[in-house]
């Protein structure tokens, strides 16, 4: 049974998402404060976190950082900070999602199903010889793992996982937006090409040594993505 964490200090807020969790076959736990949110993921590992930005103790991206720490598990924002800069913080923090306030209970029930698939989908896909090289570090697909030449492991979202999966499984070939958005984000993605930019940029930052002029993980604009070896 899948284990979601749902963390927001409002007491209707959570008592909603337990309720709906629940009835689809969820095992939900709880948490009103960001300090509450950390103790009950290092306790109790939840295989997805529902998170609000604004906890009355720690920012939700503070929470977020604190998470990527140890854990790669997928977070979905759920704030009603709706401005990009918010987004762009929660994104760069480590989150996988955002869903802005006042929010539909079944938008946020498919975007739960939207970001498990994905990581379903990119481990039933890994094989254990698909393994590549972008600058200093060795992917190995079937692992799921990231490791610089000096051996220092890497830990990628699973959202980075999914996106880089589809431009390592095509050296040299042109993976374009429409087919990112729709293989990493699911069909009602495919005009959110801001997502795009967004975590190539924090790929690049992980893997290139110089993100500013990729070598290896290069946008074609206005098409899309493509991996060099």
């Amino acid at each position: 049974m899948t284990r979601v964490l749902v963390v927001d200090d409002e007491p209707q807020i959570l008592r909603a998402l337990r309720i709906n969790l629940r009835a689809r076959g969820y095992d939900v736990d709880v948490a009103a404060t960001g300090a509450a949110a950390l103790r009950a993921a290092a306790s109790h590992p939840p295989d997805l976190v529902v998170l609000d930005l604004g906890l009355p103790d720690i920012d939700g991206a503070e929470v977020i950082r604190g998470l990527r720490g140890w854990t790669t598990i997928p977070i979905i924002v759920l704030s009603g900070r709706a401005g990009s800069a918010d987004k762009v913080a929660a994104l760069d923090a480590g989150a996988d999602d955002y869903v802005t306030k006042p929010f539909g209970v079944d938008e946020l029930l498919a975007r739960i199903r939207a970001v498990t698939r994905r990581v379903a989908a990119a481990s039933a896909d890994a094989t254990a010889a698909a393994t590549a090289r972008v600058g200093r570090h060795t992917i190995n697909l079937a692992d799921r793992t990231v490791i610089r030449d000096d051996e220092t492991e890497v830990r990628l979202t699973p959202t980075q996982w999914a996106m880089l999966d589809q431009l390592l499984r095509h050296p040299g070939k042109l993976v374009s937006q429409r087919q990112l958005l729709h293989d990493v984000w699911g069909p009602e993605y495919q005009h959110e090409t801001n997502y795009l930019r967004q975590y190539m940029a924090q790929l690049r930052r992980k893997l290139e040594d110089d993100p500013a002029r990729p070598r290896h993980l290069i946008t074609e604009p206005g098409m899309g993505y493509r991996f060099r070896p």
